[in-house]
């Protein structure tokens, strides 16, 4: 049986050259864990391909994410699911991943004109932004239009 079509969209970082050239420019590159998806997830990604002609999601890997400190036993989504989750989205051109504690490396290869992050990341810290800055790019932290929480839900899942 042939794969769905949304699964074309998940690039392998391994095989970027290839895959990179045929995204639309201005190109909008974003990045974060994305395991349990909500509607403040949606909207933010909506936001930011609205910003350029192609948006670009960057996931941490599993490990990645284990490293970023958040509560419990996450992610609970593992990253082929997280990737094809977000890959059926239609605001995402293409997601792909990355294993580093930050997707800076990433960043820099792709050269994205736009780099992007959630509303609790002032923009001068946002991982990347001094070579899109450089190249004459834009940072922007994209304000939260609803106050959803993975780490919320989840508390309130598990009845806390």
């Amino acid at each position: 049986m042939k794969p769905p079509d949304f699964e074309e969209k998940i690039c392998d970082p391994a095989a970027l050259a290839r895959w990179l050239g045929a995204l639309p420019r201005p190109l909008v590159f974003t990045n974060g864990v994305f395991d349990i998806l909500h509607r403040g997830h949606v909207t933010y990604l909506a936001r930011a391909r609205a910003l350029g002609a192609a948006l670009l999601v960057a996931l941490n890997g599993d490990a990645s994410a284990r490293r970023l400190g958040k509560p419990g036993e996450r992610p609970l989504n593992p990253l082929a699911d997280r990737l094809a989750l977000v890959a059926a989205l239609e605001p995402v051109a293409a997601v792909t991943w990355f294993n580093e504690d930050t997707p800076e490396t990433l960043v820099d290869a792709c050269r994205p004109e736009v780099l992007v992050k959630g509303g609790d990341w002032p923009a001068e810290r946002i991982v990347g932004a001094a070579g899109v800055l450089a190249r004459g790019g834009r940072v922007l932290s994209i304000p939260f239009e609803h106050e959803r929480s993975t780490t919320d839900l989840l508390r309130r899942i598990r009845g806390g």
